[in-house]
């Protein structure tokens, strides 16, 4: 079957995040990837991509300084995303000008998104269905998410190709009948993208 649309991820393939940096200018850069590393923030916002809120995640946290510090999370989240990685939008541009259907699946906060969407003002308006994980309370790579954006945009799966820089996603979505292409890099995903006839 012809492929007819492209679904992108967006942390790691068209916007650089780096959680990090919401606390670079009250602790400086060592202190604060440490104060990820020991709060276990990876864990956190994976749940609060599922749809738990950065406020209620800080009160679990032992050290009243570290809660201080997370509840400030959202406020500070644009300060994470200041950069896009421009040569995927580049491929993305080219897919958009040969008519591709472009949509959207992102592990991504109910809270923060919005903000996202402050740094970045095109990924609101860039795709026809955006699925925000933490809106929908399901999160890559479970088959569902996949399965709800078949649903919203009328397609069917094997329609469908899926970028994400995550293998487990792009497991993920085979699981649910898409195509995959695991990023890691735009020459790498060009060459994908034109071996599928859709550059």
């Amino acid at each position: 079957m012809t492929i007819d649309a492209v679904v992108f991820d967006i942390g790691g393939v068209l916007v650089d995040w780096q959680p990090h940096l919401a606390w670079v200018d009250e602790l400086g850069e060592a202190e604060a990837k440490a104060f990820i590393a020991r709060t276990g923030f990876d864990k956190i916002n994976l749940a609060c991509d599922g749809g738990v809120r950065f406020e209620d995640a800080a009160a679990h946290l032992s050290d009243p300084n570290d809660q201080a510090l997370l509840a400030k999370y959202v406020a500070r989240y644009t300060l994470t995303v200041p950069n896009k990685i421009t040569e995927t939008w580049d491929l993305l541009y080219a897919l958009q000008n040969k008519g591709v259907l472009l949509h959207a699946i992102t592990n991504w906060s109910a809270e923060t998104w919005p903000e996202g969407l402050k740094a970045h003002p095109e990924l609101g308006t860039v795709f026809g269905i955006t699925i925000v994980s933490g809106e929908v309370g399901i999160v890559k790579p479970s088959v569902g998410i996949f399965q709800l954006l078949c649903d919203r945009a009328d397609l069917r799966p094997e329609q469908c190709v899926f970028i994400d820089d995550g293998l487990h996603n792009c497991l993920g979505a085979k699981a649910a009948g898409m195509d995959a292409i695991h990023f890691t890099g735009a020459h790498d995903l060009q060459n994908h993208l034109t071996a599928r006839g859709l550059l």
